[in-house]
Formats: structure tokens, C-alpha cells, sequence
């Protein structure tokens, strides 16, 4: 009677093992493949980073533009930048910019094309630890003077915000993530394209707003994370051995 009791405990416990185990090996498969496809990704934005820019593609062609195959190509064009409100984005610090690692706020400003589209600008980075109102103003009134600007930068998408995003503070004209999108429509700077450009030249010559080159630099640590699952597997098939040989002794 005892041993029979016992079956169903040997049982239940393998079968716990059986679905632990292959938890943590599919984590950890998952992982590899995560790895594989962040070096694709890394290879591409590379790749798409040190070459040669292309003129800005033409609004008929927006709609079929994609971040997985567009994303930082780099584009010159000339615009001119629009007398309209600026936004600031706040930047704990920059995964692509060196030279931007620090707090500060990015200046995103509306510029319009020769054929009348508008694009918005990331001028670039200012010092504005604080998310100083006037910083930025004095930082952007230098831009607008309604004169086309030959640019040149990096087609960029929007981004998702996430639920610890704050939320946008509308007086100072302050956003916490870059949703070009949603900065427009609040601040009625009308239809704009779906991408952004993030600025690479021209710098002024105080270098405020500061636009520069992007360097991608992103994180790598899925061998590390397919390890330790693969790890946890073993670990717990080690344990169920250790177990019944136990069971078998006592």
C-alpha cells in the first residue's frame, strides 16, 4: 500500500521536473535566437550608419517606409525650419550618441520641404538638465531664421511609450519619449511625415542645439541570459536525481 502511495508522489514530482526543465531550456533557446537576431540587427544599423546619405525619399514613398528596413538610413535634404512652437524631449542619456550620455532634453523642431511636406527635426541635444523652458528657447531661436537649411541625418521612427512614461508636460512643451507624432498634434504643427530625421550637420557654431553622428550601441547579453537558463535546467534535473536516489536509499 505504501509503495503504491509512492508511485503517484514519483509521478507527480517527474512530471514537475519534465515541465521545469523544458521552461528553462526554451527560455533558454529563446534566448539564442533573441542573440541571433540582434547581431542581424546590429549588422543591418551598421551598415545602414556608415554609409553614404541618399536624398529624402519622396512623400509618395512615406507610407512604405518601415523601421525594421529604414531605421537610421541616413538622407540630406533641404528644409526650412518653420516658425512654430519647439518641443524638448528629455534624455536620461543617449544609446546612440557618445557625445550625449548625460541628462539633457532633445529640441525637436517642424521644418517644411520645398514641396511643402513638413518633417520634424531632432536638432539635436541641449545641456538642460533642469527641462528649462528658456534653455530651449534660446537654444532653438537660432534655427529658425526662414532660410532653407541643407540637412542631414538619420530617418528614425517613433516610439511607443511605456506605462511608466510620465506623462507630457504641455505648458513647458516637455515630451519624455520621442513620438514626433504625438508632439505635432498637440502642438498643431499639422500633417507631418511618419518618420523623424535625427540631425547630423550642420552644427552651429556654438554647437547648442547639438546635432552629431549616431553610433549604435546595443545590449548584448543573451548568450549570458541562454546560460543561466540552460544552467537552471540542468540544476533541477540534478536535483530530481538527487533526489531519488534518496528516495531509493532511505
Amino acid at each position: 500500500m505504501r509503495e503504491t502511495a509512492r508511485k503517484p508522489r514519483v509521478a507527480g514530482f517527474a512530471l514537475f521536473t519534465l515541465v521545469l526543465t523544458a521552461t528553462f531550456v526554451a527560455l533558454g533557446v529563446w534566448q539564442l535566437q533573441r542573440r541571433t537576431a540582434k547581431h542581424e540587427l546590429i549588422a543591418a544599423l551598421t551598415e545602414r550608419l556608415a554609409a553614404a546619405p541618399v536624398a529624402l525619399p519622396p512623400a509618395a514613398q512615406w507610407a512604405a517606409l518601415n523601421p525594421a528596413r529604414d531605421e537610421f538610413r541616413r538622407v540630406s535634404f533641404t528644409a526650412t525650419y518653420a516658425p512654430l512652437p519647439d518641443a524638448m524631449v528629455y534624455s536620461s542619456g543617449s544609446a546612440v550618441r557618445k557625445d550625449a550620455s548625460g541628462p539633457g532634453t532633445w529640441a525637436f523642431v517642424p521644418a517644411r520641404l520645398a514641396t511643402g511636406e513638413m518633417v520634424v527635426i531632432d536638432a539635436g541635444f541641449v545641456e538642460n538638465t533642469m527641462q528649462d523652458r528658456s534653455v530651449e528657447d534660446r537654444a532653438v531661436k537660432k534655427l529658425v531664421t526662414g532660410q532653407p537649411v541643407a540637412l542631414t541625418g538619420y530617418l528614425r521612427f517613433p516610439e511607443a511609450p511605456g506605462w511608466m512614461t510620465p506623462e507630457a508636460n504641455r505648458d513647458k512643451r516637455l515630451w519624455f519619449v520621442r513620438d514626433h507624432l504625438a508632439i505635432a498634434s498637440a502642438l498643431h504643427w499639422g500633417a507631418v511625415a511618419p518618420f523623424y530625421v535625427d540631425l547630423e550637420q550642420p552644427v552651429l557654431e556654438n554647437g547648442i542645439p547639438r546635432p552629431g553622428p549616431l553610433d549604435v550601441h546595443l545590449k548584448d547579453d543573451h548568450l549570458q541570459y541562454a546560460v543561466t537558463w540552460f544552467t537552471l535546467a540542468g540544476a533541477v534535473l540534478i536535483a530530481f536525481g538527487v533526489w531519488m536516489r534518496a528516495r531509493r536509499e532511505g
